[in-house]
């Protein structure tokens, strides 16, 4: 199959995830992905983006991806009701290291609808649970209003194999959880850095703050993942929209080891 071109689907459910953010799950050709790529999204007659696989790998009849309105693709995939025609493309990309973490302490940072991208991850280290050591998930958001998949934080919370904590930036309403930045949560997270694996995704400086207090509780940066994102448009690193330095993010990554990009990452304007 010719790569850049879109195979059709057809969307089979639509739901609010959070605030400004909906998921989407797609009827059609579903070959196997791996957790941390993306598939190239096309609404015919407004355009195509990246987005990252956010649903269950072992589940092979329908994609799942969560979309936050940012932009004119985005916007116009959110607003797709059931029976809407949508083009797809993909996987592509590497994926989080699901193997490099097995008999490992994992620690997963997400900052805001970097849970999405994270998603698979959990769900695959949750089903083979007994081959991971202590399992660690520090979310943080602006607001109580932009957590993602509540009902689900909550149903894993329950499973009791799992630590999870929740912080916001601002509290609004009812909140009684915890307030700050989510590195706040690393700080006092118990781990054991020598035979640890993280996997961190969010904005770009809330990725380098995290991965700095993860290095600072004494993780090594080669053992910390990260998910980048950039204007990506052909996704197989022939167009060059995405080119970070010497990496292509569409083929490079989106998933890398920080040690790789740090340096890069501390740079403004790349």
């Amino acid at each position: 199959m010719d790569r850049m071109v879109p195979r059709l689907g057809r969307v089979r459910r639509r739901q609010p995830s959070a605030q400004q953010a909906w998921t989407l799950e797609i009827d059609g050709e579903a070959p196997g992905f791996v957790p941390g790529q993306f598939n190239m999204l096309s609404v015919f007659g407004v355009g195509e983006a990246a987005i990252s696989m956010s649903g269950d790998p072992a589940e092979g009849s329908y994609l799942v991806h969560t979309i936050q309105a940012v932009g004119a693709v985005s916007t116009a995939l959110t607003r797709l009701r059931p029976g809407d025609a949508i083009g797809v493309r993909g996987p592509f990309g590497t994926g989080w290291p699901m193997t490099e973490a097995i008999g490992r302490d994992v620690v997963i940072v997400a900052g805001g609808l970097g849970l999405a991208p994270l998603r698979p991850a959990i769900y695959r280290i949750l089903a083979e649970r007994e081959r991971y050591g202590k399992v660690l998930l520090l979310y943080g958001t602006r607001s109580p209003e932009d957590i993602l998949f509540r009902r689900e934080l909550e149903e894993w919370r329950r499973r009791l194999d799992v630590e999870i904590e929740v912080t916001v930036d601002h509290a609004i309403g009812q909140w009684h959880g915890s307030v700050g930045v989510v590195t706040s949560l690393i700080e006092r997270a118990a781990f054991d850095p020598m035979h640890c694996v993280a996997m961190v995704c969010g904005p770009e400086v809330m990725m380098r703050f995290a991965a700095a207090a993860l290095e600072k509780a004494g993780l090594d940066a080669g053992s910390v993942y990260v998910s980048l994102e950039r204007n990506m448009k052909c996704a197989v690193g022939h167009c060059g929209h995405c080119q970070f330095g010497p990496f292509f993010v569409c083929k490079d990554g989106p998933v890398m080891r920080y040690d790789r990009v740090s340096r890069l990452m501390s740079l403004a304007e790349i």
